[in-house]
């Protein structure tokens, strides 16, 4: 097992993690990874993009010359693609991007992304992230003690004055467990996270 030190907010060690390796501790799987980011940035997109096609643009009604004789190619519409001010052919129309992955591919993604974090040793384990007041000197000053700029913070549950704390620190970000995702993992430089979280990831995904 992984053996890793426990810091509290000033950057002093207050002890030691071994790491259940089943998590922490196997070979990552870049393509399983790839795969986890992709599928999470098509989920993120909106689709709502819309272009007019030549039925939805306003006028166009009369024939604009007559069918035969005049030398120019029959035409129905100015509303139609080749006009200027006519519709778009082939444009976008609202639709969803969304695609699921399969469970154990998931799985292992989030595994390989943690186990990347130890191998680089880009995770720092804290023995709890606390404030009593909405404070943002007081987060800057654990970062700054941890070593940490681009920082993914992860807490056990939802604790608003942390969150609101960190809300405006360029390059930081606050997370919880039950919202954990690769991207976010392998986008920050520092894993940071709070020893009960460590516990709930190595029971979710053991």
């Amino acid at each position: 097992m992984a053996k890793v030190s426990v810091y509290d907010m000033t950057g002093a060690v207050v002890s030691d993690l071994e790491l259940n390796d089943a998590v922490f501790g196997i070979e990552p799987n870049t393509v399983v990874m790839h795969a986890a980011v992709v599928n999470y940035l098509a989920n993120q997109r909106q689709g709502t993009q819309s272009t007019l096609t030549r039925s939805e643009v306003s006028g166009g009604g009369k024939k604009p010359w007559r069918q035969k004789g005049t030398g120019h190619a029959r035409q129905g519409s100015t509303r139609a693609p080749q006009f200027t001010h006519g519709g778009i052919a082939l444009g976008p129309k609202p639709r969803s991007y969304r695609y699921s992955l399969n469970k154990k591919v998931k799985r292992l993604a989030m595994k390989s992304a943690l186990s990347s974090k130890v191998i680089d040793n880009d995770i720092v384990v804290v023995d709890d992230i606390k404030t009593d007041e909405y404070k943002t000197k007081t987060l800057v000053a654990m970062l700054k003690a941890l070593g940490a700029q681009k920082a993914l913070i992860v807490l056990n549950g939802v604790d608003d004055k942390v969150i609101k704390s960190a809300a405006n620190i360029p390059g930081v970000k606050t997370t919880q467990v039950n919202t954990l995702n690769v991207y976010d993992i392998l986008k920050y430089n520092k894993f940071i996270v709070v020893k009960d979280a460590v516990a709930k990831i190595e029971e979710v995904y053991a």
